[in-house]
């Protein structure tokens, strides 16, 4: 009989191993020593210690499932179960039980990272939920619909949730987008619309534009012009294959007209230049008549100014007032010369100037003896108040007597 401290061998070939609970049977060994029975068994012993130490090792270090690892726990625990083995069996259990013990809170580990992770994808969704609904609000068209399509992107990258909550997310997230789309959609389709109106107008506009380069009605037509112009900024704009062509158009038909327009201008202003150097040595010449001493040969000589003034023709319009004004103070000149002519030699407006004349007078020496009157009887308010009137009266007399004069007395 053999034996070692974790087993033996009896006289009829029947392996023991020893265990807290007795010896139990590992098997029967009927081929050679009994020495050579214990070794056999020792190995299988020291083959299920290696196979526990690699089990360890790839729950240690590997993403080893606990399901996996659970099976292959099970698998080696009933191999040190059925007593296949001779050692310290007891000690391969405490490690299995221990294993287990990992294993479980690897589990639970697992599992609170799951939740946990599960919870962060729940927010990242809800957050990306949020701002998708208020994208969809927006009227920021490119950038709007660019970020919409990233936060997709975003999305295929988080974990999913449960089922039920995964769902409704993804039915707000999903509604929020179609939900652009529409609004997107609507806008392009009105702005179509819009720009289809827009270019319709601008198509008439450029053809009045064109029948009206030929024209030689100046203010007219650069007033409509300006008229079809502001018509053209408030069509707004066509579609953009369309809006060059017409504005090249409407511009060039423009550019034809203001082109002849200035040419003719250009030769008008010349002329006119030279008017008015003409007009200014008229209207020296007329000033030469001021002040009036012959004022028969006077008029001659405006007369015959005037008439070639009026035969010159038209001036710059900034220097018109100027030069105009000049022949028309040498007009008034002539004309108050001819008015004070006329009241010297006018027998009747004498006789009226004479009479006004007399009666302001008596007027005045009849307020002067009034005054006098009441200062003696010590009223000096009457005074004061007849003094207020002669006052009037005194200046009217004035201005008579000096009409008066005109008339040569």
């Amino acid at each position: 009989m053999s034996s070692d401290p974790w087993g033996r061998v009896d006289e009829t070939g029947t392996v023991y191993v020893r265990t807290a609970e007795g010896e139990k049977v590992v098997g029967s060994w009927q081929a050679g020593s009994p020495e050579e029975a214990l070794a056999y068994f020792e190995r299988k012993y020291e083959g299920l210690v290696v196979e526990i130490g690699l089990l360890e090792k790839r729950v240690r270090t590997t993403d080893l499932s606990a399901k996996d690892a659970t099976a292959a726990i099970e698998h080696i625990r009933q191999q040190v179960d059925e007593h296949h083995a001779v050692g310290d069996l007891a000690a391969l259990g405490a490690r299995l039980d221990k294993l287990v013990e990992t294993v479980e809170s690897r589990r639970e580990e697992r599992k609170a990272q799951k939740a946990k992770q599960a919870d962060e994808a729940r927010a990242a969704k809800e957050a990306l939920v949020a701002e998708a609904e208020e994208l969809a609000k927006s009227e920021q068209w490119r950038s709007a619909g660019e970020r919409l399509r990233a936060l997709v992107d975003t999305w295929k990258g988080l974990p999913r949730l449960d089922r039920k909550s995964d769902d409704e997310l993804w039915h707000r997230f999903s509604h929020a987008r179609s939900a652009f789309s529409k609004r997107r959609k609507a806008h392009f389709a009105a702005l179509d619309s819009q720009r289809e109106e827009a270019r319709k107008i601008k198509e008439r506009l450029a053809a009045e534009a064109e029948s009206l380069a030929g024209s030689t009605d100046w203010g007219t037509t650069a007033a409509r012009y300006r008229e079809l112009m502001a018509e053209w900024k408030a069509a707004g704009r066509a579609q953009r294959e369309h809006e060059d062509e017409l504005w090249n158009r409407f511009r060039g038909a423009q550019d034809v007209f203001f082109a002849a327009r200035g040419e003719v201008f250009a030769e008008r202003d010349a002329e006119q230049t030279e008017n008015l150097k003409l007009k200014e040595e008229l209207a020296a010449e007329a000033e030469k008549l001021v002040p009036v001493t012959d004022l028969k040969a006077a008029r001659a000589a405006f007369r015959s100014l005037n008439e070639r003034w009026e035969a010159i023709g038209h001036v710059p319009r900034d220097a018109r007032s100027k030069v105009e004004g000049r022949m028309h103070a040498v007009e008034r000149a002539i004309q108050e010369a001819e008015e004070a002519e006329w009241r010297r030699t006018n027998p009747e407006a004498r006789a009226r100037a004479e009479g006004l004349t007399g009666q302001l007078q008596d007027a005045v020496e009849k307020l002067r003896k009034q005054i006098d009157a009441a200062r003696a009887a010590g009223n000096d308010a009457k005074a004061d108040k007849l003094s207020k009137e002669l006052e009037g009266r005194q200046a009217l007399l004035d201005q008579a007597l000096k009409g008066l004069q005109e008339f040569g007395g």
